[in-house]
């Protein structure tokens, strides 16, 4: 019954539905000759266009054994140096992006109908770089970071409480307080792929691929 239900559910659902969505149109002989500066414009519009938290981004990994993982995480910036985020690196993707230092990331903004996606190799930025990274975010990111053991068995809510408790009190007296295991990592993209959706779906897909010489743009069918 429970998958009659869900099967119905997703049958009634629409993607890209008018009024919610505004499809653009986009020329891809307008795209610039790298991909940053087109990211940046479109993650302006997505903001200006009200797309709730469009700084959040899957982030792809693999383990020891070559499975996948992926799970949502926040865009830290963007620059010719790349995409950065940040964790613990003791965490479960911590420990991933040490045995596998190749990730990618996906980013979706419904209301524009846009995905944007990356990958490439990842390197970790050094200790007092990654520190300052957290100081510059708020008490209660310091405290998350503060509370540790990312994804640890946790024994009880009890306890996430008692030490979430400990760890914002530590966080409000001291907002230089450090996390050893924070750490910034930064996305130095081989790849990245624009795609805006289109109403007659014939939607427009560039993919930027780093060459010895620089960028080259393809056009990919949809």
């Amino acid at each position: 019954m429970a998958a009659t239900d869900l099967d119905q559910l997703l049958r009634s659902l629409r993607v890209w539905a008018p009024g919610v969505t505004e499809l653009r149109p986009f020329d891809p002989a307008t795209a610039p000759e790298a991909p940053l500066p087109l990211f940046t414009r479109w993650f302006a519009e997505a903001v200006a266009a009200g797309q709730p938290e469009p700084h959040t981004m899957s982030l792809a990994t693999t383990d020891e054994g070559g499975r996948a993982d992926v799970r949502i995480v926040m865009l830290h910036g963007a620059d010719e140096e790349g995409w950065a985020f940040a964790t613990h690196a003791t965490s479960r993707k911590g420990r991933e992006l040490s045995a596998h230092p190749y990730a990618a990331l996906g980013f979706y903004w419904p209301v524009l109908g846009r995905q944007v996606r990356v990958r490439g190799p990842v390197t970790s930025a050094p200790s007092a770089e990654s520190q300052a990274d957290l100081h510059a975010r708020s008490t209660g990111a310091l405290a998350a970071a503060l509370t540790g053991r990312q994804s640890g068995v946790l024994g009880s809510v009890e306890e996430l409480r008692r030490e979430s408790e400990a760890a914002w009190e530590r966080a409000r007296a001291n907002p230089a307080t450090p996390s050893p295991t924070w750490t910034l990592y930064r996305l130095a993209p081989e790849e990245v792929e624009f795609f805006q959706g289109d109403p007659d779906r014939r939607h427009v897909r560039v993919l930027y691929r780093r060459m010895a010489e620089g960028w080259r743009r393809s056009l990919l069918w949809p």
